[in-house]
């Protein structure tokens, strides 16, 4: 291989002009030939020397530390070295790496859902559409007010927590219905309020409004439709159960 003058060895391997002096400097790194105006070259073994510097001084070792181990070592006990020595790096790499993400999944829940995050979490059970109705229907209300303020900050942990009580729910409901379970009974009553409470998580809701919603249940086809499809009859008992409980509660 020909020798290589300073510039081509630091466009090689990426260090500058300054740092290979520096290298000679020290007695890190001596160019084995000269040119006849005086020019330092490196040949091929230089450059083998500066690859194991340049791999060393990676792996964070001080110039002094590298001259230890490269006057105290053959090539291949070197490369075992290194292999060893970035194996390692590798590992405490990737338990950082793991560590950022266990930070990042913690920031990230600790943020406010975008419209993205619902749409993943909802599926076909978020509607854009829906929303604006409801806030031209609703939005200069009070409750509507208290759902946008108690919704702002929510996460996406917590519409999850949502999703899966009213996945528990509904499928209480439905059983019940299969069940033919009283409306006028303990267990419809207890069904009841886990409605009411399910609503009173964004919004104020007594048993007053509570009713004014099961009847919205049975006028509003898209929600009959919507509980029909737990299991026929649903929305027709849930709407019997909301005003049974709100008279006991009375």
């Amino acid at each position: 291989m020909e020798a290589l003058t300073v510039g081509q060895v630091a466009e090689t391997f990426g260090v500058t002009v300054r740092t290979l002096h520096h290298y000679d400097e020290v007695g890190l790194l001596h160019p084995s030939e000269r040119t006849g105006a005086g020019y330092r070259l490196y040949t091929a073994g230089d450059l083998e020397r500066l690859s194991t510097i340049v791999v060393y001084r990676r792996l964070g070792f001080s110039l002094e530390e590298i001259g230890e181990l490269l006057d105290g070592a053959d090539v291949v006990e070197h490369l075992r070295r290194q292999r060893d020595l970035v194996t390692t790096r590798l590992a405490e790499m990737s338990d950082l790496v793991a560590a950022i993400d266990r930070r990042l999944e913690a920031e990230m829940d600790n943020k406010p859902a975008t419209t993205e995050d619902l749409k993943e979490l909802f599926g076909d059970g978020y509607n854009e559409e829906y929303r604006a109705e409801a806030q031209q229907r609703w939005g200069d209300t009070d409750k509507w007010a208290q759902s946008q303020e108690r919704t702002k900050d929510m996460t996406p942990a917590q519409w999850a927590e949502v999703k899966a009580e009213t996945e528990g729910f509904e499928s209480d409901l439905g059983a019940a219905v299969r069940a033919g379970t009283p409306v006028d009974g303990d267990a419809a009553a207890a069904l009841a309020e886990r409605h009411r409470a399910s609503i009173a998580r964004f919004y104020d809701c007594d048993h007053e409004f509570q009713v004014c919603l099961a009847q919205m249940y049975l006028s509003d086809p898209r929600f009959t439709a919507h509980y029909e499809d737990i299991e026929p009859g649903t929305a027709q008992w849930l709407h019997d159960a909301i005003v049974s409980n709100a008279a006991n509660a009375g």
